[in-house]
């Protein structure tokens, strides 16, 4: 992967990943989450979920923390409206400090692993926190040829029960979860398809031709397994 090429393609996009406004209120009402709270965004993005949260809990202090610059930019700017009650910084979301109410991650909790990053949040969290993320989930049934070459670099891709496992292994419980499927991967998918089609416009290169032709494959690829391509957003605490 040639990242000059993919961080070309991927700026000033709203999401870095599927999920819509919803999901933040479905976790936080499931969980009874309001008033002065300490929040933390781990793998933020350019700001998406983090500018929901910060609606959403408008007594909250909020910490965005990103390990891209140019993220970490785009969030500043997304965020600036709230003032000092959110924060974004470059930095490691397997550290976050704390101690937070609430960490929230989504579709980044891959990159550190189910079971490694629950644990190593656990020190993160205060007396009766969560940890609200989403991970790639494999759907009950047959999958189509689609589905399986979608998730064939994600080898730790398991069904609900096999997730249920990890998080059990960090010494947590699975309170609750829903899956994210259909629209809001079109919410993802929808403004990156059309940045690749500027992009296409404008005579690229070798190298981010190569990059926008990955993520084309990738979308065609959902769009014909749409609905057998899933996250599972879950809701857990320490046990």
């Amino acid at each position: 992967m040639d990242w000059e090429s993919f961080f070309t393609l991927h700026r000033g996009l709203p999401r870095e990943g599927p999920g819509c406004p919803d999901d933040v209120f479905w976790a936080l009402e499931r969980i009874g989450l309001y008033g002065e709270l300490n929040v933390c965004d781990a793998g933020c993005g350019p700001g998406a979920d983090l500018e929901t949260l910060a609606e959403a809990l408008p007594q909250a202090q909020l910490l965005g923390i990103e390990s891209q610059p140019q993220f970490v930019e785009e969030a500043q700017a997304r965020c600036g409206r709230f003032g000092d009650r959110v924060r974004v910084i470059e930095g490691d979301m397997a550290d976050p400090g704390g101690p937070f109410d609430l960490i929230w991650c989504a579709g980044a909790l891959y990159f550190l692993g189910v079971t490694e990053g629950l644990t190593a949040w656990r020190n993160a969290l205060a007396p009766g926190g969560w940890v609200a993320f989403s991970e790639p989930v494999l759907l009950p049934g047959s999958q189509s040829a689609a589905a399986r070459e979608f998730w064939e670099e994600y080898p730790a891709l398991t069904e609900m029960e096999g997730i249920t496992d990890r998080v059990s292994k960090a010494g947590y419980d699975v309170i609750d979860y829903r899956l994210i499927v259909g629209a809001p991967w079109a919410t993802y998918y929808g403004p990156l398809r059309d940045r690749i089609a500027e992009l296409r416009a404008q005579n690229p290169g070798v190298a981010l031709c190569a990059v926008l032709d990955a993520h084309e494959r990738e979308i065609s690829l959902w769009e014909a397994a749409r609905d057998q391509i899933a996250y599972a957003l879950v809701l857990a605490q320490p046990a």
